[in-house]
């Protein structure tokens, strides 16, 4: 009786203790993106993401050329990440976008969050306005937000000027979420 009781109470630990650690496939932090690292080079992508599919240029990758841009799948057809190599002489990421809405920061804030997430984890270094949309840049992250002008009262939405971050509404959706790596 005693032995199954510490066999239960083994078992139950075991549980407990992986039912507790984190999980870290969608997690975006300064210097990774689930499984993904700042130093992870364009070789090491196929077997980083291994359970996923991995496409690149073929024409580069048949020349023995590291392909520019990369984009991981997942086995099921969605696409989850496009990665941009930079050009040095081992080349590693330098930027990711990600597609996916199960990737969240360490913070929280994902492509389903909005602008006052934003405001309310990150203090805004500061915003460029583009064509269609307005981009934000925390201070001290390497993480970047896209809003599209869609999402901006009517009279901004078609502005050149600066827009401020008082004139963004709270309620603002991301469009993109990027991470650069220099």
């Amino acid at each position: 009786m005693k032995k199954t009781i510490k066999v239960v109470t083994l078992i139950f630990g075991i549980v407990f203790v992986y039912s507790c650690k984190k999980d870290t496939r969608f997690l975006i932090t300064e210097t990774s993106v689930g499984p993904l690292t700042q130093t992870t080079t364009v070789n090491e992508i196929e077997s980083t993401f291994v359970q996923d599919s991995v496409v690149g240029d073929t024409a580069q990758i048949n020349l023995g050329v590291s392909p520019k841009k990369v984009e991981i799948y997942e086995k099921g057809g969605k696409l989850l990440l496009t990665l941009t190599a930079n050009s040095d002489s081992i080349p590693t990421i330098e930027n990711v976008r990600i597609l996916d809405s199960r990737y969240v920061s360490e913070k929280g804030i994902g492509l389903q969050s909005t602008f006052k997430d934003i405001q309310d984890n990150y203090e805004i270094k500061k915003i460029v306005t583009t064509l269609n949309s307005i981009v934000v840049f925390p201070k001290g992250s390497n993480l970047y937000f896209t809003i599209d002008k869609e999402e901006l009262p009517e009279g901004l939405r078609f502005s050149s000027s600066n827009i401020e971050a008082v004139q963004i509404p709270d309620e603002a959706k991301i469009k993109y979420l990027m991470l650069g790596w220099e």
